[in-house]
């Protein structure tokens, strides 16, 4: 095994990758190769095989309603990795659509329900009358971030004892307009709204780049 290569799987690339989510991808990549590691991005898309546990990093962007129905027909084969990785604190950031199919459902404006992975607490639920677009900004363990959100979708915890907010809003809407707050962090897993990429701040990369080594040292050891 190459101990200087970065595995990430970009979970449906070709189909979740709203207002240029993979750019966080390439912040990534770029940060680490200044760290001295190089990178593969492997695109896990319909009907791929896919074990978690094979990479350092997972990254989920978003989608529209349509790529989001496609997707959320595939996703659950993959659902016993996924949660499984999750658990033991593995590192994973989930963008707006990513994010919303972790939780149990995602009801869209005409009705219709796509089920999640219900893997997270979380429910999404699509209100036209209420666009929440715009610059965003808010404050999270690692410093305040600024982003910006274009989502019709509205995320709310269903249980606020396991699941605590990424960060606390200063400007724009975060999950909903009630709740002022932003995404989710869950052990090493962050889910968020923010576009723009979110990773250009460089505050919230570098924490992410930390689990990620981590995680590639413990992935050494067990293949070892």
């Amino acid at each position: 095994m190459d101990d200087k290569l970065i595995k990430i799987a970009y979970l449906y690339e070709d189909l979740m990758n709203t207002y240029g989510d993979s750019g966080d991808v390439k912040i990534l990549k770029y940060l680490l190769k200044k760290e001295g590691y190089d990178t593969q991005v492997d695109n896990i898309s319909l009907g791929d095989e896919f074990n978690a546990f094979d990479y350092d990093f997972v990254f989920f962007g978003g989608g529209q309603d349509f790529e989001q129905t496609v997707v959320a027909q595939d996703l659950p084969r993959h659902k016993t990795t996924l949660e499984k990785y999750i658990n033991e604190s593995n590192p994973m950031l989930c963008i707006c659509g990513g994010y919303q199919l972790l939780g149990d459902y995602y009801k869209t404006n005409s009705g219709v329900t796509i089920k999640g992975l219900g893997i997270l607490p979380l429910h999404t639920i699509f209100k036209s009358d209420k666009r929440m677009i715009g610059d965003t900004r808010y404050m999270s363990e690692w410093g305040e971030v600024k982003a910006f959100e274009n989502h019709s979708g509205q995320t709310y915890f269903d249980n606020t004892d396991k699941l605590h907010p990424f960060g606390d809003m200063i400007e724009g809407y975060g999950n909903n307009p009630q709740d002022k707050v932003e995404g989710l962090h869950y052990r090493n897993l962050i889910g968020s709204y923010s576009h723009g990429p979110l990773l250009k701040n460089t505050n919230v990369a570098n924490a992410i780049i930390k689990t990620i080594l981590e995680r590639h040292e413990r992935r050494l050891a067990q293949n070892q």
